[in-house]
């Protein structure tokens, strides 16, 4: 059964993001689970709390359909960081001149789906 969420504005740029998004392409939920759990990037938890969101929308949509999915059986099909919106501040320099701050934000969309079983 494959399940989606997505995590929308988080404040941090999509190419840091991505770094971490990158570790857990592929992977078993378990395994994705210890690998977020043990990053030292920033990003590791936003992604974190994204894939138990589809872990728990997966376990809704199993119930709703009065059928069972077992944790253990999901794997993460899709996974990927989009651009969001980016802020625009200015900071002021020198001479009276201002720079440009841009606040980037991403989106993170995590698939999962149960285990081929062929």
């Amino acid at each position: 059964m494959e399940a989606k969420a997505i995590a929308r504005q988080v404040r941090m740029s999509a190419r840091k993001v991505r770094l971490v998004v990158d570790l857990i392409r592929g992977k078993s939920v378990n395994d994705a689970y210890a690998i977020l759990q043990f990053s030292k990037k920033r990003a590791a938890e936003p992604v974190s709390k994204t894939l138990r969101s589809a872990v728990a929308n997966a376990q809704y949509k199993a119930q709703e359909a009065d059928d069972f999915v077992d944790v253990d059986d999901l794997v993460i099909r899709e996974c990927f960081v989009d651009e969001g919106p980016t802020l625009k501040r200015w900071q002021a320099r020198a001479q009276g001149r201002a720079s440009p701050i841009r606040k980037r934000t991403s989106h993170i969309t995590v698939v999962v789906d149960s285990k081929d079983k062929n």
